[in-house]
């Protein structure tokens, strides 16, 4: 599996509503010193993620022109454009959405993300 497969895989995984309600899970794949700004212009930190995670609405996500750029050899830039509905709603909300992978101690860990909202 190349580097660009396995982001993507790890990316995939967090967007798995059932991954994101098992902490110990998100504690493996998120970075102590994680920063993310969401959609809503909000920043959070590596645990006010995993408890909003664990609470939030079950969303059905697709993503699409998935690409990495190596910053570092243990450096990754994902970026994809993502769409998430509300199970049982018609909702959809449509965002670009870029995240920073690190290797540390073998393992990828995100250590950054940002989702810009596209749609009103």
């Amino acid at each position: 599996m190349g580097i660009s497969d396995l982001i993507k895989a790890l990316e995939l995984e967090l967007l798995n509503p059932e991954v994101r309600r098992v902490k110990s899970r998100l504690d493996e794949l998120i970075a102590d010193n994680f920063f993310e700004i969401g959609v809503s212009g909000r920043q959070y930190k590596k645990q006010d993620v995993i408890n909003q995670l664990s609470v939030e609405a079950e969303l059905k996500f697709t993503i699409q022109n998935f690409n990495t750029n190596e910053i570092s050899p243990d450096t990754i830039l994902a970026t994809y454009r993502a769409e998430n509905e509300i199970s049982g709603s018609n909702k959809k909300i449509i965002s670009s959405r870029s995240s920073i992978w690190k290797k540390k101690d073998g393992s990828w860990q995100i250590i950054f993300h940002q989702g810009t909202k596209l749609n009103s």
